[in-house]
């Protein structure tokens, strides 16, 4: 479990290996991850965005952004959590995950806050699910 918190706001991140979507012979590493976030300022927050930099064992580095998660733009009231997963393939056993997400205050104040870095590694101390 990997945790970080910005202005009140908590994210916490579980990655997993899946073993029965990857494919170590072809160079594909599937890995799940579950992403909680919890308001715990006093404030309703929007999550608008999303910005990941993804780097495997071999350097190369990918950045995703787009709107919401999974679809979703989530209005987390003072309390409120929201709860999601997501994957990502990679083309080598190990690598890594960080990012921000896009919030937007109730008043409309746009601000960042942190996803922690978390490892993909799917060495012997895994997790998977078959």
């Amino acid at each position: 479990m990997y945790r970080a918190v910005t202005r009140n706001i908590e994210v916490v991140v579980t990655p997993r290996f899946i073993a029965d979507r990857s494919s170590p012979e072809n160079n594909y590493f599937f890995w799940a991850y579950t992403i909680a976030i919890t308001n715990h300022g006093p404030e309703t927050v929007q999550l608008r965005t999303r910005h990941w930099r993804i780097t495997d064992a071999g350097g190369r580095r990918q950045e995703v952004r787009g709107a919401g998660v999974v679809g979703e733009e989530p209005v987390l009231k003072s309390g409120e959590s929201f709860e999601y997963t997501s994957g990502v393939p990679l083309q080598t056993p190990s690598g890594f995950m960080v990012g921000t997400y896009g919030m937007v205050s109730a008043g409309g104040e746009r601000f960042d806050i942190d996803i922690p870095a978390f490892s993909l590694d799917c060495g012997d101390g895994r997790r998977t699910i078959n």
